[in-house]
């Protein structure tokens, strides 16, 4: 490093000085300098939420990793299993900083953003295993919950949520005259739509002729949304549950 060069950035604003040998120009991520100023990474959630990830509400607060040196008070700073690795870069990645949420989240909102991982981002779990450092036994059973075809995080949470309570789910199944639609359970299909997706013109009229298409296949078509699945949980639950007791969702000859 040109130390001499570093000074003069330095003073004619073209970098800032963080904390000793950390550095970042004025177009840095505000969120990632935050980080770097408290002595550590950007990690755990929030480096995922950085890297795209779908990240469940609830976890807004700048989430900040240490190494093994680094300052360890509990309530500030996250932690993942093991002895943690050094820190070398801003911004942790995706292994390190999953390693790192599964002691931060709930295992559901964990499970959601492994799905994300998998499916958005090209990762799959022997190569999350291989970079997150210390993989305990607890960890390796969320994985096993983890499923790549998951296509957005509400569906991730209602696949999860639908298995819990005992229904068989297929995710992503591919129905004659329809398409792909999101879960099967039995001959319901639930779609879990947003606002994103599902709101220009096109998108619209597409919907409503896979739902044509499905009534006349005889299947059964649930639509749910984002407020339906973080808020209104129970009361899907109740009408999937109203439609499975009265068998109208069985497969018959």
């Amino acid at each position: 490093m040109n130390y001499w060069l570093v000074r003069k950035q330095v003073r004619d604003g073209s970098l800032i000085r963080l904390r000793p040998g950390w550095y970042a120009t004025p177009i840095a991520d505000p969120v990632a300098v935050e980080a770097v100023r408290m002595g550590g990474a950007l990690g755990c959630v929030s480096a995922l939420r950085h890297h795209g990830l779908w990240v469940p509400p609830g976890y807004e607060r700048v989430h900040v990793r240490v190494s093994k040196h680094g300052r360890r008070e509990v309530a500030k700073f996250c932690h993942g299993y093991g002895t943690a690795t050094p820190v070398v870069t801003a911004i942790d990645s995706v292994p390190v900083a999953l390693g790192t949420a599964a002691k931060c989240m709930t295992d559901e909102d964990w499970i959601t953003v492994c799905d994300s991982a998998l499916n958005s981002a090209g990762w799959t779990i022997p190569d999350l295993q291989l970079h997150m450092g210390v993989v305990p036994e607890q960890l390796r059973a969320l994985m096993r919950k983890c499923d790549p075809k998951s296509q957005s995080g509400t569906e991730s949470l209602t696949r999860l949520r639908l298995r819990a309570a005992g229904f068989t789910v297929h995710v992503q199944p591919d129905i004659p005259d329809v398409g792909w639609v999101d879960l099967r359970v039995g001959r319901l299909l639930i779609e879990c739509d947003s606002e994103r997706h599902h709101t220009s013109l096109e998108n619209y009229r597409n919907d409503r002729r896979r739902d044509r298409n499905a009534l006349l296949g005889r299947w059964l078509t649930m639509r749910i949304t984002y407020d339906d699945v973080l808020y209104g949980w129970h009361d899907v639950l109740e009408d999937i549950r109203a439609i499975t007791r009265a068998d109208r969702h069985r497969i018959r000859p």
